[in-house]
C-alpha cells in the first residue's frame, strides 16, 4: 500500500464519518469498512469520465448496500463529478443532492436507486444483460464499441434477500461475465452479528449459481490481494464473479467491529479519536488534502481520455457501419423508430371478440418487429401472457444452445421479484426498452422492485394478464382483488386495464411515449368484444365519453367501466334504456392519464349533476373520487367457471341495472353532489 493510498482510504473514513456526524442521521460504519475496496475499484478499474456521466460505454456501478451511501458521494466528490464539498456537508438535507440513499434522479453519477437491499445487485444484473446484448447487436470485427464491465458492491443484507438469489441464479445461468461483484462480509447486521440469523456458505451458494468465486481475507489492508482479485475476475469472462471480502465495520472507530457503528454517529469523542488514528486534525471537519485530490483527478482524466478514444473509435464505426451506427445513435438519443405507433392495429365493432391478452400479443409483435430495442419476457408464463412473438430469438448464451445474446426475449423463470429488478436495471442501462410479464395478481411478488421502477422513472413495460375473477377456475390465490388498488396508489405509474383492441394499442403507445414512467398493462384472460365508440385517440386521454344510450335530452346516469367490465357496463346501460332512462358508458383504462386531462375535458366525460357509478371487478378502492357509487369486489374471489363467478359478485348487466335504478331514484329527492375531482 503507498501513502497516497493509505491517505485516500483515511480520507474517505474521515470525510464519511464527518457527513454523517453532521447529519446526525446516516451509517458510518459501511463506508468506513468499504473505503479500500471502493479505492481500489474507482482508481484502478472503473472507466468512467466524471465530466460526462452519460458517456455510454461507462463502466456501471452500483452501490447496492445504499445505506453506505455516504462512501459514493465522498467517491463523485473526489472524482469530479456534480457533488460538491457543500453537498457532503448538506447529507441527508431537505433539497440536496445527497439524499439519504442513492436515487438516480437525484444525484450526478448514481445509475441506479438503491436502499431497499437486494435490489442493487438484481439491477446489476438487468445492466449487465443490456450490455452483453448490445454488444452482440452492435460490435463488430475491430470496434468493440459496447464493451464495459457492471461492478457492485454488495452487503451480507443484499445477500439475505429473496430478490438477490432470483437475480443471481438467472445471472449464473446466463454467463454473465460482464459483472463482477464485491461482497463486504463485515459479519455486522442491525441486530448485531450476522450468526444471529446468517451462517451458510454465501460463496458456495455463488458456485452453485455457476458464479466465479474468489476471496479477500484483509479487506482492511490488503490492495494487493483486492487488486488482484478484481483483475482475475473481469479476466472471467464466461461466468459472473462474487469476490467475498472480509471487513471490519466502522474500521478505526470505537465501536469497530460492532452493530452499535451500523446506523448512528460516531459521536464527537469517537469521531475525533478516529481523525486521529488516521493523522487528521481532530478540530477540523470535512478535509481533504490536495493529494488526494490530485490523485483522484489524475484517475478522472484518465476516464475522459478514455471517453475520447472511444468516440474516435465510434467515428470510425460511423464510416465503416453507417446504419448500425444510425441505429445505435438513434437509440442512446432515445428517439423511437419513425412511424412506429403505426403498425398497431386499429379494430372496429364488427371484429372478433378476443382477450386482450390476445390483444397484446398482436401489438407486441407489431411493435417488436418496429422497435428492436424492445427487449424482455415473462416469468415462467409465456404460454399464457402470450409475450413471445413468432420469429423471437431467446436471449441465452451460446453454449446453451438455446439462443444467443442478440436474442431480446428472456426466459425470467419463476422469479417475479428479481425479472422486476432486473428489468429496472436495463432500463437504467438505456438502449433497451424492458418489459417483464406474469399474472397481474403475482406483481405483488415483485412489489419491491416495481415501486422502485416509479421512483427512479424507469421506463418499464408489466404486461400483467389474468387480471381478475375472470380467470375463473383458479381461484382467490390467482385472483387480484387489491393489486390494482396499489399500483393506482403508486406515484409515477400509468396502469392501464383495456377494454378492447383499440385501447390496447393506446396503453402500448402511452407505455412507450412516457420515457420516465414505468406502466402496468392489466389483461384479460377471457374474451371481450370489440366497442362502438372506442378509439386510439380517445383511450389515450385515460377516461373518454364511449356511447350513450337511451333517448332523453338529458342523462340520468353515468357508468364508468375498465377493461372486462366496460361491456358489461354497455350491456346494462342497454337494459336501463329499455326503461326509459338515458345512460352515458365512460370507458376509463388509464385513471393517471385521465387525471391529468384539464378541467374542462373531465367535466365533459364525468358530467357534473348526474348519478355515476363504476364497475369493476377488483376492490372499490379509490373510486369515489369518480363516481358516486363504485361497484366491485370487496372480498376475496373464489374458485369456478368466470361466468358463473360474475354472477356470484353482482357483475353481471342484470344486476347492475337493478342497483343502477335504486341509485337513479335516491338521487331523484336528494342532490347529486359534485365529486372532489380536483377541479
Amino acid at each position: 500500500m503507498t501513502n497516497i493510498d493509505q491517505l485516500s482510504i483515511d480520507t474517505i473514513r474521515v470525510l464519511a464519518a464527518d457527513m454523517v456526524q453532521a447529519a446526525n442521521s446516516g451509517h458510518p460504519g459501511a463506508p468506513m469498512g468499504c473505503a479500500p475496496m471502493a479505492h481500489v475499484l474507482f482508481t484502478q478499474f472503473i472507466n468512467a469520465n466524471p465530466k460526462n456521466s452519460e458517456w455510454f460505454n461507462r463502466d456501471r456501478f452500483v452501490l447496492s448496500n445504499g445505506h453506505a451511501c455516504a462512501l459514493q458521494y465522498v467517491l463523485l466528490h473526489l472524482l469530479g463529478y456534480k457533488v460538491s464539498m457543500d453537498d457532503l456537508k448538506n447529507f441527508r438535507q431537505l433539497n440536496s443532492v445527497t439524499p439519504g440513499h442513492p436515487e438516480k434522479t437525484h444525484t450526478d453519477g448514481i445509475e441506479v436507486t438503491t436502499g431497499p437491499l437486494g435490489q442493487g445487485i438484481a439491477n446489476a444484473v438487468g445492466m449487465a444483460v443490456a450490455e452483453r446484448h448490445l454488444a452482440a447487436t452492435f460490435n463488430q470485427p475491430e470496434f468493440p464499441i459496447i464493451d464495459n464491465t457492471v461492478f457492485a458492491i454488495v452487503g451480507d443484507g443484499c445477500l439475505q434477500e429473496g430478490v438477490a438469489s432470483e437475480a443471481s441464479s438467472l445471472a449464473g445461468h446466463l454467463e454473465l461475465g460482464n459483472l463482477v461483484v464485491l461482497y463486504d462480509s463485515n459479519g455486522i447486521q442491525i441486530d448485531g452479528s450476522t450468526n444471529l440469523g446468517f451462517t451458510e456458505d454465501v460463496l458456495k451458494r455463488y458456485e452453485s449459481y455457476g458464479w466465479h468465486t474468489l476471496e479477500v481475507a484483509d479487506g482492511d489492508n490488503d490492495l494487493v490481494g483486492l487488486t488482484r482479485a478484481i483483475e482475475t475476475a473481469k479476466a472471467v469472462k464466461n461466468k459472473p464473479s462474487i469476490i467475498k471480502i472480509t471487513t471490519t465495520i466502522g474500521y478505526g472507530a470505537a465501536k469497530a467491529g460492532s452493530a452499535g457503528v451500523h446506523g448512528a454517529p460516531l459521536g464527537a469523542d469517537s469521531l475525533a479519536a478516529v481523525k486521529k488514528l488516521f493523522g487528521f486534525n481532530a478540530d477540523q471537519k470535512f478535509v481533504v488534502p490536495e493529494d488526494v485530490y490530485k490523485y483522484y483527478g489524475e484517475r478522472a482524466a484518465q476516464g475522459a481520455q478514455a471517453e475520447k478514444v472511444w468516440n474516435e473509435l465510434l467515428a470510425k464505426y460511423a464510416q465503416a457501419h453507417p446504419k448500425l451506427h444510425a441505429e445505435l445513435s438513434r437509440r442512446l438519443e432515445g428517439r423511437l423508430p419513425e412511424g412506429w405507433e403505426d403498425v398497431l392495429p386499429r379494430y372496429s365493432p364488427s371484429d372478433k371478440a378476443l382477450a386482450t391478452r390476445k390483444l397484446s400479443e398482436t401489438a407486441l409483435s407489431a411493435l417488436a418487429a418496429k422497435i428492436p430495442e424492445l427487449m424482455g419476457g415473462s416469468a415462467d408464463l409465456t404460454g399464457s401472457n402470450l409475450t413471445r412473438w413468432k420469429d423471437a430469438v431467446d436471449f441465452q448464451p451460446e453454449s446453451t444452445e438455446l439462443g444467443n445474446y442478440a436474442g431480446r426475449y428472456l426466459r425470467f423463470g419463476v422469479r417475479e421479484h428479481g425479472m422486476a429488478a432486473i428489468g429496472n436495471g436495463m432500463a437504467a442501462y438505456g438502449g433497451v426498452i424492458p418489459f417483464t410479464s406474469t399474472f397481474l395478481n403475482f406483481i405483488s411478488y415483485a412489489a419491491g422492485a416495481s415501486r422502485l421502477s416509479a421512483l427512479s422513472k424507469l421506463r418499464v413495460l408489466y404486461i400483467m394478464t389474468h387480471d381478475s375473477i375472470g380467470l375463473g377456475e383458479d381461484g382467490p390465490t390467482h385472483q387480484p382483488i387489491e393489486t390494482m388498488a396499489m399500483l393506482r396508489a403508486t406515484p409515477n405509474y400509468l396502469n392501464f386495464r383495456p377494454a378492447d383492441g383499440n385501447e390496447v394499442s393506446a396503453a402500448y403507445i402511452s407505455a412507450l411515449q412516457h420515457s420516465d414512467r414505468p406502466s402496468v398493462l392489466s389483461l384479460t384472460r377471457q374474451n371481450l368484444p370489440q366497442l362502438e365508440g372506442s378509439s386510439i385517440e380517445q383511450a389515450l386521454k385515460g377516461g373518454y365519453s364511449l356511447h350513450t344510450y337511451g333517448s332523453g335530452s338529458k342523462l340520468d346516469l353515468l357508468i364508468a367501466g375498465t377493461g372486462s367490465e366496460t361491456s358489461i357496463a354497455v350491456d346494462a346501460a342497454k337494459l336501463l334504456a329499455e326503461q326509459g332512462l338515458t345512460v352515458k358508458v365512460v370507458s376509463m383504462p388509464c385513471l393517471e392519464l385521465f387525471s391529468a386531462q384539464s378541467d374542462e375535458y373531465r367535466h365533459s366525460v364525468l358530467t357534473p349533476g348526474v348519478p355515476s357509478i363504476s364497475v369493476e371487478a377488483l376492490s372499490t378502492f379509490g373510486w369515489h373520487k369518480y363516481v358516486h357509487c363504485p361497484i366491485g369486489i370487496d372480498t376475496f374471489g373464489a374458485s369456478g367457471p368466470y361466468l358463473e363467478l360474475y354472477e356470484l359478485f353482482g357483475l353481471t348487466p342484470e344486476a347492475i341495472a337493478k342497483k343502477a335504478l335504486k341509485i337513479v331514484d335516491y338521487y331523484k329527492s336528494t342532490p347529486v353532489p359534485t365529486l372532489a375531482l380536483e377541479f
